[in-house]
Protein backbone atom coordinates (compact mmCIF):
# COMPACT_ATOMS: atom_id res chain seq x y z
CA UNK A 1 0.00 0.00 0.00
CA UNK A 2 1.43 3.22 -1.06
CA UNK A 3 0.98 6.03 1.05
CA UNK A 4 0.57 9.73 -0.90
CA UNK A 5 1.60 12.88 1.33
CA UNK A 6 -0.83 15.29 0.99
CA UNK A 7 0.44 18.50 1.16
CA UNK A 8 -1.18 21.44 1.89
CA UNK A 9 -0.24 25.31 2.79
CA UNK A 10 -0.17 26.77 5.42
CA UNK A 11 -0.75 30.26 6.07
CA UNK A 12 1.21 32.45 8.71
CA UNK A 13 -1.72 35.00 9.05
CA UNK A 14 -4.01 32.87 9.87
CA UNK A 15 -2.31 31.73 13.06
CA UNK A 16 -0.96 34.95 14.91
CA UNK A 17 -2.55 36.88 16.98
CA UNK A 18 -4.42 40.04 16.21
CA UNK A 19 -1.88 42.69 18.15
CA UNK A 20 -1.49 46.28 17.46
CA UNK A 21 2.31 47.36 18.75
CA UNK A 22 2.49 44.48 20.42
CA UNK A 23 -0.63 44.46 22.50
CA UNK A 24 -4.22 42.37 21.66
CA UNK A 25 -5.99 44.98 19.99
CA UNK A 26 -9.46 44.91 22.57
CA UNK A 27 -6.68 46.05 25.28
CA UNK A 28 -4.91 48.81 23.23
CA UNK A 29 -8.04 50.51 21.83
CA UNK A 30 -9.20 50.26 25.72
CA UNK A 31 -6.23 52.00 26.83
CA UNK A 32 -7.02 53.88 23.62
CA UNK A 33 -10.62 55.00 24.85
CA UNK A 34 -9.84 55.12 28.55
CA UNK A 35 -6.71 57.86 27.50
CA UNK A 36 -9.44 59.72 25.51
CA UNK A 37 -12.27 59.54 28.49
CA UNK A 38 -9.42 60.81 30.56
CA UNK A 39 -8.75 63.67 28.29
CA UNK A 40 -11.95 64.82 27.98
CA UNK A 41 -12.73 64.32 31.80
CA UNK A 42 -9.76 66.63 33.19
CA UNK A 43 -9.43 69.02 30.10
CA UNK A 44 -5.69 67.55 30.35
CA UNK A 45 -3.17 66.52 27.53
CA UNK A 46 -1.26 64.68 29.95
CA UNK A 47 -3.66 63.10 32.03
CA UNK A 48 -4.89 61.21 29.11
CA UNK A 49 -1.28 60.52 27.87
CA UNK A 50 -0.06 58.84 31.54
CA UNK A 51 -3.43 57.25 31.46
CA UNK A 52 -3.05 55.60 28.00
CA UNK A 53 0.51 54.94 28.36
CA UNK A 54 0.07 53.26 32.00
CA UNK A 55 -2.59 50.95 30.64
CA UNK A 56 -0.69 49.96 27.24
CA UNK A 57 2.00 49.09 29.60
CA UNK A 58 0.10 46.89 32.01
CA UNK A 59 -0.97 45.39 28.59
CA UNK A 60 2.64 44.52 27.52
CA UNK A 61 3.45 43.14 31.18
CA UNK A 62 -0.15 40.92 30.89
CA UNK A 63 1.10 39.77 26.99
CA UNK A 64 4.67 39.08 28.04
CA UNK A 65 3.10 37.27 31.53
CA UNK A 66 0.25 34.89 29.62
CA UNK A 67 -0.83 36.04 26.07
CA UNK A 68 -4.03 34.31 26.98
CA UNK A 69 -4.83 36.18 29.91
CA UNK A 70 -7.29 38.38 28.01
CA UNK A 71 -9.45 35.26 27.06
CA UNK A 72 -9.53 33.40 30.38
CA UNK A 73 -10.44 36.72 32.42
CA UNK A 74 -13.53 36.84 30.03
CA UNK A 75 -14.39 33.46 30.26
CA UNK A 76 -14.04 34.01 33.99
CA UNK A 77 -16.62 36.77 33.64
CA UNK A 78 -19.06 34.76 31.73
CA UNK A 79 -19.31 31.71 33.77
CA UNK A 80 -19.18 32.60 37.21
CA UNK A 81 -20.03 29.60 38.86
CA UNK A 82 -16.99 27.46 37.38
CA UNK A 83 -14.11 30.40 38.13
CA UNK A 84 -15.49 31.50 41.82
CA UNK A 85 -14.54 29.00 44.25
CA UNK A 86 -17.10 30.29 46.57
CA UNK A 87 -20.25 29.70 44.21
CA UNK A 88 -19.46 25.90 43.83
CA UNK A 89 -22.21 23.68 44.96
CA UNK A 90 -21.35 21.85 48.49
CA UNK A 91 -20.30 18.48 48.12
CA UNK A 92 -19.79 16.72 52.22
CA UNK A 93 -16.99 13.58 51.91
CA UNK A 94 -16.90 11.09 54.52
CA UNK A 95 -14.03 9.42 55.36
CA UNK A 96 -13.66 6.10 56.18
CA UNK A 97 -10.92 4.24 57.44
CA UNK A 98 -9.86 1.35 55.99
Amino acid sequence: MAEHLTYRPVYKALHRPLTICGVDRRLFFLALLLGAATFNLFYSFLAGVLMFAGLYGFALWAKSRDPEMLRILLASARNRDRYDPGKHARVDLEVRPC
